[in-house]
């Protein structure tokens, strides 16, 4: 029988500081394939409860007018930098190509530590709750080590040097930050929306109305959703264990049938397609339809 737990054993002999590439690699790739996308969508998700946050992407057009390609961006630069690693020539196209979709907005630094650590936690979080076994302190501090390192070629400032401090930070800001804005509520349901349209009817109903189990009563509230029904939850909870239990026991049957295309709006991916072209288009929407330009300090008062 295959020895499920071979490669947590080859993880923990690694240094989490020195190894941090590998380990994140090897734990996002083939240990939680799955798992780590589904907590990357929670990440996304969960920014858009910051007016701040929210007040830039809805005021873009990118989720308005081209969800789908808006995720698929992301996933497939974060996928360069995890695969390739961050100073790799690939890897250092695709933070060119991050800096540069970020350059054209007033984004304050807070901020931009805050989504840099939902990439942390948000991930963990749900393998830990989620997935077929608990991520281990190595993976956990591999993760951090990686996005740290992520962040100072982002010239983000005041990255937290300790894993705690950091989830701290991710804690607190929340706290603060978190509250109801029409922006959050109209880039989470175009979010909502994508992610419900990946399955087909009517498979997509049931799944729309289950994605908000995967949220927090305080992470609905800011983005002005109810609470899902007691059938929902006690059906998302059902789903996700049955998964975690197939993935322990199967996980090779699992990744074919689970495995979905991490680029719809790239047909070739991962195959003929150039980083440079991987970004926004830089388009807003029209006039009668854009929120009011915000500032994100402004948001701070």
């Amino acid at each position: 029988m295959h020895d499920r737990y071979a490669t947590l054993r080859q993880l923990q002999s690694l240094d989490p500081k020195a190894d941090h590439e590998r380990i994140h690699r090897i734990s996002s790739d083939r240990e939680f394939p799955w798992d780590y996308g589904r907590g990357l969508e929670v990440a996304i998700w969960r920014t858009c409860c910051v007016p701040s946050i929210s007040g830039v992407l809805d005021g873009s057009g990118e989720f308005a007018l081209r969800a789908q390609k808006r995720y698929d961006d992301t996933r497939i630069l974060l996928g360069e930098l995890v695969r390739g690693g961050y100073d790799s020539e690939r890897g250092r196209q695709a933070l060119r190509q991050i800096n540069q979709a970020h350059r054209r907005f007033s984004i304050a630094n807070e901020d931009m530590l805050y989504v840099l650590s939902t990439f942390i936690y948000e991930p963990i979080r749900w393998i830990d709750r989620w997935a077929w076994r608990k991520t281990s302190e190595t993976e956990r501090l591999a993760a951090f080590y990686f996005y740290v390192e992520v962040g100072r070629r982002m010239n983000i400032r005041d990255l937290p040097t300790d894993f705690d401090e950091f989830e701290r930070f991710n804690r607190e800001y929340e706290q603060r930050y978190f509250r109801h804005e029409p922006s959050n509520q109209r880039v989470g349901g175009h979010i909502m929306k994508l992610y419900s349209s990946w399955y087909p009817r009517p498979v997509g109903a049931v799944v729309a109305a289950t994605l908000p189990c995967r949220l927090d009563e305080e992470a609905r509230r800011a983005l002005g959703m109810p609470r899902p029904p007691r059938w929902a939850e006690a059906l998302n909870a059902l789903g996700l264990r049955g998964h975690a239990r197939a993935e322990r026991l199967a996980p090779a049957l699992m990744a074919r049938l689970m495995t979905r295309p991490t680029a719809r709006t790239y047909p070739g991916y991962p195959h003929g397609y150039r980083i440079s072209d991987i970004g926004p288009r830089h388009v807003t929407l029209p006039a009668a339809e854009a929120p009011p330009a915000v500032r994100a300090e402004s948001l701070r008062d």
